[in-house]
């Protein structure tokens, strides 16, 4: 398989790693130049982990090159309706996910359940917290936003988020960058007497890398928008 790999943080040098371990060919670029020499080579499957103001002009390019494309990066979701109406439109192939830790996609459900089963008890307000590394531009972040998302969608207590205090229907998170972590999340029920964390804590990057290979292995003949649900009920 041959994979190209748009960006080189520290994310894309972690899959360039562990797909070569595999016996992957992987060609990298990290900015448009040098993702514009290899215009015209036959790609497998590209993996996106470059910048916010880079991903979106990434993820077109794929899809005109006819390349499946799966997506990572955080922070440039505004556009990320025309992206996946492009991707339609030239009968392409687009996988996004805010993260692909299978570890973290497991957290999703449970998030969902937990939110649901709240409903029932709504003396507990919610509240969120995530820390990063300070090399992390968006904030909060894409898993963050996902988990909100969850929690408003099953819960009738909180009807949006944010990242200030405001009305109980406001979900609040809060964001901290320090030192190198590569990302905790936690989600808290409080009430009078007392409270329930919902937390998910990544030890390394590479959990990230690794199910992101797994999908990129994955998704190389299939077609159209899909997500990380698509590929855990496969």
């Amino acid at each position: 398989m041959h994979i190209l790999l748009l960006g080189y943080g520290k994310m894309g040098k972690t899959l360039y790693k562990l797909a070569e371990e595999k016996g992957y060919q992987v060609s990298k670029a990290d900015n448009p130049s040098e993702r514009d020499v290899l215009k015209g080579i036959k790609f497998n499957v590209a993996i996106e982990f470059s910048q916010p103001d880079a991903a979106f002009e990434n993820i077109i390019y794929c899809i005109e090159q006819g390349i499946p494309v799966v997506s990572g990066t955080t922070g440039w979701l505004d556009k990320k309706q025309e992206a996946e109406e492009y991707c339609r439109k030239k009968g392409g192939t687009l996988f996004y996910a805010s993260n692909f830790s299978i570890g973290v996609n497991l957290f999703f459900k449970l998030n969902e359940w937990m939110a649901r089963l709240m409903n029932d008890h709504q003396d507990y307000d919610i509240s969120m917290e995530e820390i990063h590394h300070i090399q992390k531009l968006d904030s909060p972040s894409g898993t963050a936003i996902t988990i909100a998302e969850g929690i408003i969608g099953n819960n009738d207590l909180k009807k949006h988020w944010s990242d200030e205090l405001g009305e109980v229907t406001n979900l609040r998170i809060s964001s901290k960058r320090e030192g190198n972590i590569p990302g905790t999340h936690i989600v808290r029920y409080i009430s009078e007497m007392d409270t329930i964390e919902l937390k998910h804590t990544a030890h390394t990057r590479e959990s990230f890398a690794r199910g992101a290979l797994m999908v990129a292995e994955w998704v190389t003949d299939k077609r159209g928008v899909l997500n990380m649900n698509d590929f855990m009920n496969a």
